[in-house]
């Protein structure tokens, strides 16, 4: 499948319509970027930026971020270009600009490669190469190695595929200390293992879209019960990695009690879904989108404060 991607990038890239393309508006090509997922990356670069030791520049802080924004959204056009085909069938899907005939596919394949490459090249000049080269391996890693290979053939699709929304955090980091350490693969394993259960607990509610057009999620080949099991192991495994930051030294006390607080309710609802509480599986889904923003944002908060009173 993946071969076939790779040699399918010429016909795509001549078979874009004129009428498609100008029937097109920005809102379509802003849509092709996934703006909600993007917002997702922005936040947590932005926290690995301002967590990580030493200090930048704000122009280029902000050139970092506005640049990973860029990379983020080039790699969701990207795969919205693969999954054309899947996004047509499905509901949640079925208006996004490619299937519902607003964007051509090989108009979409040009411009998710355009701003891949313009992304990483100019992180790389203006900011360091580190956080060129992970933002890359993001790149690479969401639209080759989850959408044209994992996502269709493992059920473990999101779990190894939910390394590609991790990598942010430590691009930041990067972009601050030109290296990769310790500290900045325990944001990376926070959102690592945060992403089945928050996505899960939504697979749950709409699996059957994912059966229609054979997309292996958990719940379609292994089961309701046990997705559920799943999504209680990978939220129990999720709590020592979003505790370590206090006890590593580079987060506070007001961060260890939000930590142990937002733990304790996502723990709390996980288990409701594995004694098979139906509405706790939007619950949790929701409730994941806030732990993940209080949690960064607390450790984000703590440090532009203590740098206020230093």
């Amino acid at each position: 499948m993946l071969a076939k991607s790779l040699t399918s990038f010429e016909k795509e890239l001549q078979s874009s319509a004129p009428s498609l393309g100008q029937e097109a508006d920005a809102r379509d090509f802003i849509a092709l970027l996934k703006p909600r997922v993007m917002s997702l990356v922005v936040f947590t670069a932005f926290v690995g930026l301002v967590a990580a030791p030493g200090t930048m520049h704000p122009a280029l802080a902000i050139a970092a971020i506005v640049l990973i924004a860029i990379g983020a959204g080039a790699s969701g056009a990207l795969n919205m270009w693969y999954d054309a085909d899947i996004d047509g069938i499905m509901k949640r899907t079925a208006k996004r600009p490619i299937p519902a005939g607003k964007i051509s596919p090989g108009d979409a394949l040009g411009f998710g490669l355009t701003l891949s490459v313009a992304s990483v090249i100019l992180l790389g000049l203006i900011v360091n190469v580190t956080s060129a080269v992970l933002l890359a391996l993001t790149i690479f890693f969401y639209a080759v190695i989850y959408s044209m290979w994992l996502k269709r053939s493992t059920p473990q699709n999101i779990v190894i595929g939910g390394a590609a929304g991790a990598f942010p955090p430590m691009i930041g980091w990067a972009a601050v200390t030109d290296s990769v350490t310790v500290e900045s693969i325990v944001l990376f394993g926070i959102i690592f293992l945060w992403t089945p259960p928050h996505f899960w607990a939504l697979s749950l509610s709409i699996y059957k879209d994912y059966g229609k057009v054979g997309v292996p999620m958990l719940p379609v080949v292994a089961g309701e019960q046990e997705t559920r099991k799943q999504i209680l192991i990978y939220s129990i495994l999720m709590v020592p990695c979003v505790v370590a930051p206090y006890f590593m030294g580079f987060a506070g006390p007001v961060y260890g009690g939000v930590a142990v607080a937002l733990c304790s309710v996502f723990l709390f609802l996980a288990v409701q879904i594995w004694r098979g509480v139906e509405k706790a599986q939007k619950q949790l889904f929701f409730f994941s989108i806030f732990f993940l923003f209080g949690l960064f944002a607390t450790l984000a908060g703590e440090r532009i404060i203590a740098r206020m009173l230093a």
